[in-house]
């Protein structure tokens, strides 16, 4: 199974420096791939800097928003987050030297909790954290 943090998701959706290295390699995936809930919220949270930021237009995000739950319905598997995630991206985040943020030791939380067997990312810190707890990783 393979996991996807909310930054595959940001370029698959949105005009990202990686945006066409990500689509291809989710056209070319066996099986839809899984993220969790906490993505319905990181997602709509980079949605809104882009807007603010001037990088959306309000049209722009609304599509990406239709966009988004399109592909929530029909290519993308959530999984619940239940507290046993939330306390394993604590410890996780709590081990400072690897420099770990929130938000990416919860999705490293949820892909080990989830079973996944690998992990694809855009953020160098995550996909390292990722190796290092086992998961093979697609970096772009």
């Amino acid at each position: 199974m393979v996991y996807l943090d909310t930054s595959v998701v940001v370029a698959l959706l949105t005009v990202e420096p990686k945006t066409t290295a990500v689509a291809e390699w989710f056209r070319s995936l066996d099986e839809p791939p899984t993220s969790s809930d906490w993505l319905l919220t990181e997602f709509a949270s980079a949605l809104s800097i882009k807007a603010r930021a001037g990088r959306l237009s309000d049209a722009q995000a609304k599509r990406v928003r239709k966009e988004f739950d399109a592909l929530i319905s029909g290519g993308l598997r959530l999984v619940p987050v239940g507290r046993s995630a939330f306390q394993r991206a604590a410890d996780l985040v709590s081990q400072h030297r690897y420099g770990l943020r929130s938000g990416d030791s919860l999705h490293l939380a949820f892909a080990l909790e989830s079973g996944a067997g690998e992990l694809a990312t855009l953020d160098a810190t995550l996909a390292r954290n990722a190796k290092r707890n086992g998961l093979s990783v697609t970096a772009f």
